[in-house]
């Protein structure tokens, strides 16, 4: 087991922790503002960066989060790796694990990927997404993002539209919102909204799109087709996209919108839409960097200086 804390589920976290780490990523957004962004906080720290699916966002946001921390990163991606070569999971992180990393970030396209690979390293690990279950640090983003602008988190109603089934983001930013008081629902067609979903996860369902009139924030969800085989789950793209695109036309005054990337436009979202300044989808980018440079800091740093009430001064001065 790994000897060190983790991040593999957003459950791993409380109201609490998950108010520290966007608190946190505010304070990293107040020094990458200035002229020199480097800090050396993590100076002599190993990150290796282990992604077994392909990934831009996620991937360069870890590797810059990493080096704005002034750490070592280094970046493995299964192309090109030793995984091509038929070397399982578990051979993989033990060779890694050898030259003695201090934080483990991993992609995998299987579900509970991640949290296997976390008991052959005493490393620290962070789920960069593991198949359709979980996406930690997209939740946390998305909940800086929003509490950003939106000033608050308590008494939010976000809907999740689209691709609810083979949706990571959907079920941890459904975990995250509900634990810090927001209300969530998830919008989709019979053939894309999981079984159980409104039991095991407490949040609405709905296959009606005109539901989305009711939520404060839209979350527009990619249609994973990498995911979707031959299982035909929707008749055609196109029908997909008149019964539950979102576009200006579906949207009340006031209601924002969001998308984890990477957008299918004239699917999930309309071109005007992914394109209008009030979508937050620029603002969840933004926010990926500074809210990974949290969750590095705060795994890897003494909890009482992470705790301080001057953690700027010992994030500069470290």
């Amino acid at each position: 087991m790994s000897a060190r804390r983790s991040l593999i589920g957003i459950g791993d976290l409380s109201r609490d922790d998950i108010t520290r780490l966007l608190d946190l990523g505010e304070r990293f957004a107040e020094v990458m503002s200035r002229d020199i962004k480097k800090v050396p906080t993590l100076r002599g720290r190993t990150i290796i960066n282990l992604f077994f699916e392909s990934s831009t966002r996620t991937a360069t946001s870890f590797e810059l989060a990493g080096k704005r921390l002034s750490a070592d990163v280094i970046n493995v991606k299964a192309s090109g790796s030793s995984v091509e070569k038929g070397e399982t999971l578990k051979d993989t992180i033990l060779t890694l694990a050898a030259y003695k990393p201090d934080v483990l970030v991993i992609r995998h396209a299987a579900a509970g990927a991640v949290a296997a690979a976390a008991r052959y390293t005493d490393a620290a690990v962070v789920n960069a997404g593991d198949g359709k279950h979980e996406h930690p640090t997209q939740a946390l983003l998305d909940l800086y993002t929003l509490r950003k602008t939106m000033g608050r988190l308590e008494g939010l109603h976000v809907a999740f539209v689209g691709d609810v089934l083979h949706s990571r983001v959907a079920r941890s930013g459904a975990i995250a919102l509900q634990t810090m008081g927001a209300e969530v629902s998830f919008i989709a067609p019979p053939t894309l909204l999981p079984r159980g979903s409104a039991e095991g996860l407490g949040v609405h369902t709905s296959y009606d799109i005109a539901d989305i009139a009711d939520a404060d924030v839209v979350y527009a969800l990619r249609m994973q087709h990498e995911r979707m085989g031959e299982g035909g789950f929707v008749p055609s793209l196109r029908e997909y996209a008149t019964q539950y695109g979102i576009g200006h036309h579906r949207l009340r005054e006031g209601q924002r919108v969001m998308h984890a990337g990477p957008m299918n436009r004239g699917v999930e979202i309309t071109d005007q839409l992914a394109d209008d300044p009030t979508a937050l989808v620029t603002a969840q980018v933004e926010g990926g960097m500074v809210v990974r440079m949290a969750v590095l800091y705060d795994l890897l740093s003494d909890p009482q200086a992470v705790r301080s009430a001057d953690v700027v001064s010992h994030m500069v001065a470290a």
